[in-house]
């Protein structure tokens, strides 16, 4: 019983005090815990339960936590902060105990997981999270896998993306509500309920008592620690403090549910068993702790404007007061109180309510009884308290995710979304209000997005919960508080509310979470059913949708500019597409089949209502106010969308759905007011509004808002104009377009309401709408494919495109369920149909091009469609730019050579209810204007176009084509002159209207036009009235007064009273202004038919008289087939030749008039002013023309000179085509090399006063450093075991020499014996033009006060090239003389090799006094100064005391190695393809090698230690050496780097150089190269073979070649160095050394080669720049002696016959075996202490092979996955931005502060230590490779394409990516060549914060 005792000392009656049981309890935790789980297992548990909740009532009470928070807030530093910690983990660790009833708690927890039966992943993921979608196997769009479940499923060949969870998600693996069985993972395959056994009662039992208390204690500290935020202080660090006190309790609570099913279920019954709840929350009992946390859970209820439903009596009492004061729409929900009781207190609505109080009452459905939507709530279960303060606390991460991870428990799911759904109109308010609503967005999303996906679920809680009322009403209610009265139309009678697009809550898009669960549950067909079936829900929803109509209107400016461009419009059209299309794209798909017919007509039938309330709220009679438009119109665009679907899929008819004709009148105006502001934004009528106009002109047509913007509206356009009266549309849109005046006869006219600069492009406007109207067949009868093909081949011809820009362009239904899904096989299918794939290109010279897209050669055959490319385009400019890629296609496949006009297109079959359309073409009014347009383009009347012409023939050309029918020619013959009297035309038949002859026409003309001096001459002569009288009254026409005539019919015809309303016409608005010149009428004569008109319009284009001859006289047949191809592409003389073809073939009567009049020939004209006016215009004509060829020529000129400079100036990459830029002049007869300054451009020769010099750039290069010996290729590590050493770097194998050699020799002579400047070398390189120094600093100058930004840095001494834009940094003065005076020192000279020696050591022993100061050198000191500078300090100080000129003397060699180097890896490492490449062209070596010279000589070695005394004379054996201290020794001449001697003896030497001194030299350093070659061989081998040659070499020692033999030398190194202890300290190191090769004498030959090669290599190459000889080409093999002949290494009698011995090279200047002896000697004297080193030193690498980037993996994904994960080595935290160095491989965070140094972030650090300032980076996150040079940095592209050849930046489509090697390629080579700089384009400064 000692547990019982110890039960009863924890849990006893004592009093509570405020410290836990002693911690000491531990055991007796377990101990407890044991007991208590013993006696509930008992029958009769009762006492053992009392006990236990005893116990939990000691452990979890709330008061102490929260108590010590409080103090801790008031007194943090009283320390009171510590105890409510220490209190919880107490707390926490009692509850494991007791839930594993005794035993471990980790035991516990696998014990449970054992009984998970994983059904389901569920995993919950939060913001940033990288996923998965794949749509072949999701049901629900939603849907959304984890990486890992992704990756364990074969979704091969299947449509998926990654993608970066937005607001947070779930796994959806294993639910086949949202996705197809098919794509589970592996884990979630089985169906598992079979064999998962039951879970035994024990095991979960405590758990049962134990969690209802845990989580009510969780609810008590929620409770406390809320406190209302005061009105002005946001309260979220309080808030934040409490969740950060909770947050191991809630963290507990989420290792619960990640336990398992059994465990989520145990949760389950607790979250929603309601007993508990009451029993324990009811805050009724005598505990006084619990009261008060009732009161403050109640006093919460009613601060959030919530009642408890308890409190019925006093919410009746203030019901009619707040019901009277607050919101417009009374009545709401047809009950009592008002949505709005909670708002009475904020000041949003008092502005706007005086106007909202008239607006009509609006029911919602019956079904929502009473008004407790928005504020009732009544908590029954712990899980409806939980989520009201998870609500409250605005969704804190922790809380959400418990709730989330919930979910895979089917009986919590549908309890937790009846609750959610219960709180849907409390979580709006409070994110309303909220301050962080962007991430409380994220989070209700989050949350919502699980539950409403699910369409059984759904359609659950509609039927239970009414979700669909609720979600209107608070859809409603959250636009309530943000509506300004509109100011459409009549603005002071208005009493239409729109809403303020300025608030908010429309500016932050904080109503998305709303309308995207709303859009998310109608893509439901059974909730969406319900919602289009509910009349009462539609009444509200347009209502809802009414206070979009007539939003952000706009007023145009007519006198100054606005002062403030208002961005409101981003608002408006994100709510328009948002709240009101998307939701009609979502019910619109569920209205398919005839079935639906239904809820078409509901909808039509309130929409209609809406729209017409909306007139009456706006005073809307029949004209639009002037100079206001709005692109908002939803309810006309709901109405037009759904009339459309009728038809097509319904098969409604569609009279009967639609309106009368007074109404069809009021829906057109302001769509087709839209259509005229376009016209008016487009001809800058509206420029003081500012951009943001055009902004919206824009955003109206943009391929995402086209399909719920400007499509609709156009149908409806069409619909109206196929129901109203052709004549009356017609001039309604002339008179909207503004153009009525300008459609006269007479030449000069007066527009009311235009300025004349407006009037061509607003008659261009008007004419293209129309055409638009009319050929336009969207939504006329094509079908989807149709339609998505025609869209295509729009987006295509406009320019090429990209898989995802066409994919991005094309408008698809907003709504994610609606069909064409982007990626679907239509798409592919029609994309392949159409389209040829062009592969990415790659430029040299850098820009990179992606995968693109161009149409078949077919396609702008036939389907080039201009009219669709006028309405898709956003930019004017594109509309041309597919116009010349037509032209370009014409001329190309020789079809036409000229340029073209538009192609016209035959359309698609009208369907059949749509007919009424085509009585446009049909009307008089168009025939009139078309006439009249003709007529003045004849006459060539100002303000008429091209395009007016194009359009007015295609407007023609579409009446031809839908003539009614073939009209009779007798009925035409009839009609005499009698018929047509009163009007201009006939009949409304185009085809015999286009015959009829207009003899005379009245005008009114101002009374300067010309037309009235010449009337009135008439008059006089009376043959010319009588002929007047006898023909007839002339006609007369107005617009206008047709449109009032025909509009007064209308109305008349629809209601007799309707005459009250129509205003009287008398309105000052068409009259002219006084000032204007009077109006007088005059008469003029005409006499021209249509017909007659095209066929003068052909001569007039054609430029010839009797231009047009009817073909069908030649060849009848061509009036049988009609489709004549040489009519299908061609100019305006083209179109007017099929017209009059077709208008032939259409009636036998215009074939006969168009013959007659070709054969009259016209007589000359009488009135002479045409005459002159059309030679006028040819002569322009011809003017123009010549003008245009001569542009053509000189534009030509310009581009070949352009090329040709580029070539020479730009070229990078391609030697071949290279015209050198000759630095000097070949011809021997010139004495002195001249130069051209690119900036003052005079030429002259560089002189000691003014010097000229090279533009180079001087940049660190590691590049040579990252050389590596062995072949295969270094990965990328992928994996965790894959890691990358920079062991085998050359620049690693250099430094651990020196170290070594300074280890054990002087200083001095260790910094003269090796070369520097593998990593962090200087490279200079030139583009080749030279400028004066003081030009240059002029220059520079001027670039210092230039405020331009430039991409580069002038105080750093950068600029670009005047001449070629090349980057530069610096200037290299060239030497004076010439090249051409070498041509003297070249001849070879035949002293012995021992004179040569002797000049050598004199010339070098002469101290180099540095010239006087002249500018020269002074500008050679600042140059070297330059180059110092370029690297940093740790790559040039070697020395060990700092500052020694040894180290100056060292780095100014090793600048002329790294140079050599680099450019023998430009040659690809060899020298075999010879010739002088480009490298050679642009080299700077000649003048870098003079400044080095100049300034090497300042330091003279000491003649004691000159290395060439050493290589050339044997010294006297002196002991003294061997006694000195050993840090004093020199290093032995068998371990200099010989390289590094032939650049220190060349530079000590006067320049410029004599040839055989060179070669002098390099013979001299030869035998020590050949040397050193045979000492490492002999320390490569084993013994034997050792002895074995020791002894064959002996024997051969005395003949006569001995010194050119390499066994006698070898054999004598050999002996020579076993004196010592070299060979002896073999044993174990033995079998590394040994090469398992037996050593043939090939193999040996071959050794010696290729030890020696590298150094010929860098000789040749110094020889070719010094002496300006060419380098030969050769075979790979041949190198060695071509290279040592070219050298004058191999004597010049030497026979070619018998195998090349390099050892025939040889020229020994003293004695081979005792100057052998004398070096051996050296090392043995070593080896006595250090045999190890020694032996190191002797080997050395020589064959380096190729710089390379790290190879990458074939698929990105490999990358992501393993880095997008990995942490950083600084802070073990995921970085933001990770990226990894291509050159080696480090993981780096890319601007991470965590691993800042110094203000260096860690790329550019990494930049400098990996690449000496040069780093080339991948960001994992966004596949792009980011360069960083020096204090620059681009973004060079990406390497990794998708499978249309695209770069993915940012992973955007996260569609699967392949390295696409060729860019790689590309890369690389800029790398190794140091072309970043001059390639790449856009650079800016990184501030070191990458």
């Amino acid at each position: 019983m000692a547990a019982a005792a110890a039960a009863a000392a924890v849990g006893g009656p004592q009093p509570p005090q405020p410290e836990l049981p002693a911690p000491g309890l531990a055991v007796d935790k377990a101990a407890t815990a044991a007991h208590l789980k013993a006696a509930l297992s008992r029958p009769d548990n009762r006492a053992g339960a009392e006990e236990l909740q005893a116990l939990l009532e000691r452990v979890l009470s709330a008061e102490r936590p929260l108590t010590a928070a409080a103090d801790g807030e008031e007194a943090a530093a009283a320390g009171g902060g510590g105890g409510p910690g220490a209190a919880e983990e107490e707390a926490l660790e009692w509850c494991k105990c007791l839930l594993a009833g005794g035993g471990g708690y980790d035991e516990f927890c696998a014990a449970v997981r054992a009984y998970d039966p994983a059904a389901l992943c569920g995993l919950v993921w939060t913001a940033n999270f990288v996923a998965y979608r794949c749509r072949t196997c999701g049901i629900s769009p939603c849907m959304s896998l984890c990486a890992e479940c992704f990756h364990q499923g074969d979704h091969t060949g299947h449509d998926f993306n990654m993608f970066r969870s937005q607001a947070g998600g779930a796994c959806d693996c294993g639910d086949s509500n949202v996705m197809r069985e098919s794509g589970f993972c592996k884990r979630h395959q089985i169906k598992s309920s079979s064999n998962i056994p039951c879970v035994p009662k024990d095991l979960l039992m405590m758990s049962e008592f134990v969690l209802p208390r845990f989580i009510f204690c969780l609810i008590q500290y929620l409770r406390e620690g809320y406190n209302e935020p005061a009105a002005d202080v946001p309260s979220e660090k309080d808030l934040n403090k409490v969740l950060q006190l909770l947050e191991p309790q809630i963290s507990f609570l989420e290792d619960l549910t990640k336990m398992g099913g059994a465990m989520r279920s145990v949760l389950t019954q607790v979250l929603t068993n309601q007993q508990n709840y009451k029993d324990l929350t009811s805050g009724l009992g005598e505990n006084a702790c619990a009261k008060k946390s009732h009161e403050k859970y109640l006093i919460a209820l009613k601060s959030s404007g919530l009642t408890y439903p308890e409190d019925k009596l006093v919410y009746g009492i203030q019901e009619p007061s707040a019901g009277t004061s607050t919101l417009a729409v009374q009545g709401f929900a047809g009950a009592t109180g008002t949505l709005g009781q909670l708002d009475s207190s904020d000041e949003e609505d008092q502005d706007g309510s005086q106007g909202l109080g008239k607006r009509k009452r609006v029911k919602l459905s019956s079904s929502t009884k009473d008004q407790s939507i928005m504020d009732v709530l009544k908590h029954k279960s712990f899980l409806e308290e939980l989520l009201f303060w998870t609500i409250k606390y605005e969704f804190p991460q922790k809380m959400v995710t418990f709730l989330l991870n919930m979910l895979p428990d089917q009986e919590y799911k549908v309890a937790f979304t009846k609750t959610f759904v219960q709180h849907y109109a409390f979580i709006m308010k409070t994110l309303k209000k909220s301050h962080e609503s962007d991430t409380m967005s994220n989070r209700i999303v989050h949350i919502s997005v699980q539950l409403f996906s699910n369409e059984e679920l759904a359609r659950q809680v509609t039927e239970e919960c009414q979700l669909l009322d609720i979600m209107v009403t608070v859809l409603l209610y959250m636009m309530e508080s943000c509506l300004i009265k509109s100011e459409l139309q009549d603005e002071e009678n208005s009493l239409h509310v729109v809403v303020n697009c300025g608030e908010a809550l429309l500016k932050n898009n904080t109503y998305w979470p709303l309308v995207s669960d709303f859009i998310n549950i109608l893509s439901h067909q059974s909730v969406a059913k319900r919602f289009l079936e509910d009349h009462g829900l539609l009444v509200t929803w347009m209502n809802f949708v009414s206070f979009f109509q007539g939003m952000n209107l706009n007023k145009r400016e007519l006198n100054e500019h606005v002062e403030f461009e208002s961005q409101t419009y981003y608002a408006a059209f994100a709510a328009e597409l948002e709240a009101c299309a998307q939701p009609m794209w979502g019910l619109l798909s569920h209205c398919k089949v005839r079935e639906t017919q239904e809820y078409t007509r509901n909808v039509v039938r309130y929409c209609l209502e809406a729209l017409q309330d909306w007139f009456d709220a706006i005073n809307f009679v029949d004209e639009p106010a002037p100079n206001q438009v709005t692109f908002h119109l939803p309810l006309h665009r709901y109405y037009a969308m759904f009339l459309s679907k009728a038809v097509k899929c319904q098969e409604l008819d569609l009279d009967s759905v639609l309106p009368d004709q007074e109404m069809l009148m009021k829906l057109m105006i302001h769509p087709l007011q839209i259509q005229a502001s376009l016209a008016e934004i487009h001809s800058n009528m509206w420029v003081r509004n500012g951009l943001q106009i055009k902004g919206q002109a824009m955003t109206y047509v943009q391929s995402h808002f086209c399909n719920s913007m400007i499509d609709p509206d156009i149908y409806l356009l069409q619909v109206c104009a196929s129901r109203l009266d052709p004549d009356y549309f017609i001039s309604s849109v002339f008179e909207r377009f503004k153009v009525v005046d300008l459609l006269t006869m007479a030449s000069q006219h007066q527009n009311t309401v235009l300025d004349a600069e407006h009037e061509r492009s607003m008659l261009e406007g008007a004419l293209t709408f129309l055409v638009i109207l009319l050929s336009l067949r969207l939504h006329l009868g094509m079908s989807d494919d149709e339609i998505l093909r025609a869209e295509m081949v729009a987006q295509l011809c406009m320019n090429d495109r990209t898989h995802s820009s066409l994919l991005d362009l094309i408008p698809e239904n907003p709504n994610p369920k609606s069909g064409i899904i982007p990626g679907s096989y239509s798409f592919e299918s029609v994309l392949s149909a159409v389209a040829d794939f062009k592969a990415p290109v790659f430029e040299p010279g850098g820009s990179m091009q992606q995968g693109m897209y161009t149409p078949k050669a077919e396609v702008w055959d036939q389907e080039f469609d201009p009219v669709m490319v006028i309405l898709r385009t956003v930019y004017r400019r594109d509309v041309q730019s597919a116009m010349d890629r037509y032209t370009a296609f014409l001329k190309q496949s020789g079809k036409f050579p000229g340029n073209p006009w538009p192609p016209y297109k035959k359309r698609t079959p009208l369907h059949p209810s749509y007919k009424g359309l085509m009585r446009l073409l049909h009307c008089k009014t168009l025939h009139i204007v078309l006439f009249t347009l003709l007529y003045k383009i004849l006459m060539d009347h100002q303000n008429l176009s091209e395009h007016v012409l194009c359009m007015v023939l295609y407007l023609i050309e579409l009446g031809l084509e839908n003539s009614a029918e073939e009209e009779s020619d007798e009925e035409a013959s009839v009609c005499g002159p009698e018929r047509c009297h009163d009007s201009w035309f006939p009949g409304s038949n185009l085809v015999s209207n286009m015959r009829h002859f207009i003899n005379y026409v009245r005008v009114r003309v101002p009374e300067t036009a010309p037309e009235v001096k010449r009337d009135s001459l008439a008059s006089t002569s009376s043959d010319s009235l009588s002929s007047l009288q006898n023909s007839g009254t002339a006609q007369v026409f107005s617009l206008v007064a047709e449109r009032r005539k025909k509009f007064q019919e209308i109305i008349n015809r629809s209601s007799s009273e309707a005459n009250q309303v129509v205003r009287p016409k008398t309105s000052s608005k068409w009259s002219a202004p006084g000032s204007a010149p009077q109006l007088t009428t005059a008469i003029l004569e005409i006499k021209e038919s249509i017909l007659s008109l095209l066929i003068k319009l052909h001569h007039k284009l054609s430029g010839k008289q009797n231009s047009y001859y009817p073909p069908w006289l030649d060849d009848i047949e061509i009036l049988i087939q009609p489709e004549i191809p040489k009519y299908n592409h061609g100019d305006g003389i083209t179109a007017v030749e099929r017209i009059l073809l077709k208008a032939a073939l259409q009636s036998r009567m215009n074939k006969r008039i168009i013959e007659e009049i070709c054969r009259k020939v016209t007589p000359p004209v009488p009135p002479k002013k045409i005459t002159a006016a059309e030679k006028k215009t040819l002569d322009k004509e011809e003017r123009r023309q010549k003008a245009r060829e001569r542009q053509q020529k000189l534009l030509a000129e310009f581009a070949s000179r352009q090329k040709s400079f580029m070539e020479t100036a730009m070229d990078v990459d391609s030697p071949e085509n290279d015209i050198p830029m000759e630095i000097t002049t070949a011809e021997p007869q010139v004495s002195e090399a001249v130069y051209d300054c690119v900036i003052c451009g005079q030429s002259g020769p560089s002189s000691e006063d003014r010097p000229t010099g090279l533009v180079v750039l001087l940049q660190a290069s590691s590049v040579l450093g990252q050389c590596r010996d062995n072949i295969d290729p270094k990965k990328l590590p992928i994996t965790e075991e894959e890691q990358i050493y920079p062991w085998d770097t050359c620049a690693a194998v250099h430094d651990v020499r020196l170290s070594l050699l300074q280890r054990y020799f002087k200083d001095s002579s260790c910094l003269l014996a090796v070369s520097i400047g593998w990593e962090g070398g200087v490279y200079v390189q030139t583009c080749g033009h030279t400028l004066h120094i003081d030009c240059h600093k002029s220059y520079m100058e001027s670039l210092r006060n230039d405020q331009v930004l430039q991409g580069f840095s002038v105080d750093k001494g950068e600029f670009t090239c005047p001449l070629c834009r090349q980057f530069a940094n610096s200037v290299l003065p060239c030497y004076p003389g010439s090249n051409v005076e070498s041509n003297l020192w070249q001849r070879p000279s035949n002293k012995s090799i021992q004179d040569l020696i002797k000049e050598v050591e004199e010339l070098q022993g002469r101290p180099g006094a540095f010239p006087s100061e002249t500018n020269l050198s002074k500008e050679m000191e600042s140059v070297m100064k330059d180059i110092k500078n370029t690297t940093q300090k740790k790559y040039r100080d070697y020395s060990k005391t700092p500052g020694s000129p040894d180290n100056d003397f060292l780095f100014m060699y090793s600048v002329a190695r790294t140079n050599l180097e680099l450019e023998l890896i430009h040659r690809g490492g060899n020298l075999c393809s010879g010739g002088a490449s480009t490298a050679g062209k642009r080299s700077c070596l000649n003048q870098l090698f003079h400044v080095l010279a100049l300034h090497m000589r300042l330091y003279s070695i000491d003649s004691e230690y000159n290395p060439w005394r050493k290589l050339t004379q044997l010294v006297e054996e002196e002991n003294s050496q061997q006694g000195n201290e050993e840090q004093q020794l020199e290093v032995p001449v068998l371990y200099h780097d010989v390289t590094s001697l032939l650049l220190i003896q060349i530079l000590m030497m006067p320049q410029p150089l004599r040839k055989d001194h060179f070669t002098c030299i390099v013979k001299v350093l030869f035998t020590l190269l050949y040397t050193q070659a045979l000492v490492a061989l002999s320390v490569k081998c084993n013994e034997e073979d050792r002895s074995a040659w020791k002894h064959t070499g002996a024997l051969k020692k005395n003949t006569s070649d001995a010194e050119k033999s390499y066994e006698v030398l070898l054999s004598f190194v050999i002996s020579e160095l076993s004196k010592g202890r070299l060979y002896h300290e073999e044993g174990t190191q033995e079998c590394a050394m040994v090469s398992p090769v037996a050593w043939s004498p090939e193999s040996m030959e071959k050794y010696l080669q290729d030890f020696c090669l590298p150094f010929l290599r860098i000789t040749s190459l110094l020889q070719h720049h010094l002496f300006g000889e060419d380098l030969p080409s050769c075979q790979e093999e041949e190198e060695f002696s071509v290279l040592s002949s070219c050298l004058g290494l191999l004597p010049t009698f030497y026979q070619t016959e018998h195998p090349f011995i390099s050892a025939s090279c040889l020229d020994w200047p003293v004695p081979a075996f005792d100057i052998i002896s004398q070096w051996c000697l050296e090392i043995n004297s070593f080896t006595e202490r250090h045999a190890e080193q020694g032996k190191a030193l002797l080997i050395q690498e020589s064959r380096w092979k190729l710089p390379h980037l790290l190879q990458l993996p074939e698929n990105y994904n490999t990358i992501f996955q393993y880095y997008h994960r990995k942490t950083c080595s600084v802070c073990t935290k995921v970085p933001k931005d990770p990226a990894v160095c291509l050159v080696c491989g480090t993981f780096v965070c890319l601007k991470g502060l965590c691993c800042k140094q110094q203000s260096y972030c860690e790329c550019v650090l990494h930049s400098q230590n990996c690449g000496a300032g040069t780093g080339i980076f991948l960001l994992i996150n966004a596949s792009v490779i980011i360069i960083i040079r020096g204090h620059r940095f681009c973004l060079w592209g990406s390497v990794y394409l998708d499978a249309h050849g695209e770069e993915d930046r940012d992973l955007r489509r996260g569609k699967p990516l392949y390295i696409c090697k060729e860019r790689y390629k590309v890369l690389e080579q800029q790398w190794i060549s140091h072309t970043f700089d001059h390639i790449n384009k856009r650079w800016g400064p990184h501030y070191n914060g990458l």
